[in-house]
């Protein structure tokens, strides 16, 4: 996968409910940077925590056409499985495959270092603010599927 910008914080650390202002997210703690029509995809530090630490990743395959809120992959860690959706419809652009040798980097940076795919946006649906996604962060446990 080719190097995402980096994403500056609202903060120089990463909280739980903490999201920064310039993603969008899903009630399933995906969160989304849109630029001219593509979209970077990754979880947020809300799922990173609840999770624990990543220990296996499966991803789409780059080309794959997915619809909004469909199962695109999982994440799984030594005491959960958690499903990922897709925050949009659209097909995907690229994958980072380097996650399969080092899955804990979406725990140590979720928003920044944790990019899981790239989307080629064609639908989104029900995706929040940061704003609006930081509050229900705060009040959630777990995956609400």
């Amino acid at each position: 996968m080719s190097p995402a910008p980096q994403f500056p914080l609202e903060s120089t650390r990463e909280t739980a409910t903490s999201v920064p202002r310039h993603l969008r997210c899903t009630l399933d703690h995906e969160w989304l940077n849109v630029n001219e029509g593509n979209a970077t995809v990754g979880i947020t530090a809300f799922a990173a925590q609840a999770l624990g630490d990543v220990v296996r990743l499966r991803l789409p395959e780059a080309g794959a056409w997915v619809d909004a809120g469909e199962s695109c992959g999982e994440i799984k860690s030594p005491t959960a499985v958690s499903g990922l959706y897709a925050p949009a419809s659209g097909r995907f652009l690229e994958v980072d495959t380097a996650l399969a040798d080092d899955p804990g980097v979406v725990n140590a940076g979720p928003c920044t270092g944790g990019r899981l795919f790239r989307l080629r946006v064609e639908n989104i649906a029900g995706v929040l603010s940061a704003h609006a996604c930081a509050a229900p962060c705060a009040h959630t446990q777990g995956d609400r599927r």
